[in-house]
């Protein structure tokens, strides 16, 4: 079983948000999900750590992700699983309670949080030398879905030594640093401010969720390490949450690697949230959309995974044949199939994320 990156998974937000305890096996989490009803999707989880083991899934982008853009409004009730306030202090906090979920973990010696090259290093060296039956701390790099936590551009500083390595800089709407999925605009000013925060640290730029014009400024921009973490094509299934082709081109041009996500509305054309069925999606879907990448680029330097399984959906979601985040490995066979050697699997799985998490990593 090949070892597997994902570039995009919200677990602290599930533990500080959603109460659950992803130390439990799945099948523990659902049952004591199965009479709660404040989300669709309770009950019907597909992650959790133990689920990452079973999957070899050695390493993932984790978030911290809280939205207070300027133009959220107060609404009448909230729910625990909310993620957008009114106050930028709202969000600040909510951001350091998911840090600290992450804290927590790596204190009980269940994950690693990976700050720099020489932690990469060994860690990818440990899960290769692994021994049948042993199980090691899940590696995890601390990425922000939506920079709306920090506060102002000069904070940046701070959350970089707090762990904090690659920043999506808008999640859905406008946000105080760019404009997201569902509108459109430039970035900001201080959005070109924190780009350049960003340069001079050199982290990450994660372009996920950023509108047309944004991304197309940002990629412009920054001159630093560019990815798209949970990302999927609009030639195959349009809507502007998707990458046009021609932002794919821009992508590949700056060496950028792009996850597949498995949500299934971005995979099937049609999907209706609340009341589609994934009978007829199968994981085979989400082949397509890495295939369609790698023959723009004409090579499998650029795809790779990010899930974003339990983004806030469940197995209502997702393919019918995925009901573990372990049931990612299933691509193995279906790449193989289509004619992917073992080296492009390999990069595809894999190092390719390493190559773009080794380049905004400090050597120690």
């Amino acid at each position: 079983m090949k070892l597997l990156v994902d570039a995009h998974l919200d677990l602290a937000w599930n533990a500080a948000s959603h109460d659950r305890d992803l130390r439990q096996s799945l099948t523990e989490l659902n049952q004591r999900e199965a009479a709660m009803t404040d989300v669709p999707y309770r009950g019907k989880a597909v992650l959790t750590f133990e689920e990452m083991h079973k999957g070899n899934i050695f390493l993932c982008l984790a978030t911290l992700l809280a939205r207070s853009g300027p133009q959220l409004q107060l609404k009448k009730q909230y729910l625990r699983t909310d993620i957008d306030y009114t106050t930028r202090i709202g969000a600040f906090a909510a951001a350091h309670a998911q840090r600290a979920c992450y804290t927590l973990w790596e204190r009980e010696g269940l994950i690693r949080l990976i700050q720099t090259q020489a932690d990469l290093d060994d860690h990818l060296a440990q899960w290769n030398a692994m021994k049948p039956g042993e199980t090691l701390p899940l590696g995890m790099i601390l990425s922000m879905e939506g920079a709306d936590p920090i506060t102002e551009p000069d904070e940046l500083s701070l959350w970089y030594d707090n762990g904090l390595r690659a920043i999506g800089p808008v999640h859905y709407g406008f946000g105080q640093y760019a404009a997201g999925t569902a509108v459109q605009g430039p970035l900001t000013s201080n959005g070109k401010k924190l780009l350049e925060n960003m340069q001079r640290l050199n982290m990450g730029l994660d372009v996920t969720h950023l509108c047309d014009r944004s991304m197309e400024e940002a990629i412009d921009l920054y001159q630093g390490t560019i990815w798209a973490s949970h990302h999927n094509c609009r030639a195959l299934v349009p809507g502007d949450r998707q990458l046009s082709d021609d932002l794919i081109r821009l992508l590949i041009a700056r060496g950028a690697v792009i996850g597949t996500a498995f949500d299934a509305w971005m995979l099937k054309q049609g999907w209706e949230i609340g009341s589609s069925v994934a009978d007829d999606l199968k994981i085979e879907s989400a082949v397509d959309h890495i295939d369609h990448i790698c023959q723009l680029a004409g090579n499998t330097d650029h795809c790779a995974i990010g899930s974003d399984l339990d983004g806030g959906f469940g197995n209502e979601q997702t393919p019918c044949d995925l009901k573990s985040i372990a049931d990612l490995q299933r691509m193995d066979e279906l790449l193989s199939s289509r004619g992917y050697s073992e080296e492009d699997i390999e990069k595809i799985f894999s190092k390719n994320w390493i190559r773009a998490f080794r380049s905004i990593l400090p050597p120690s």
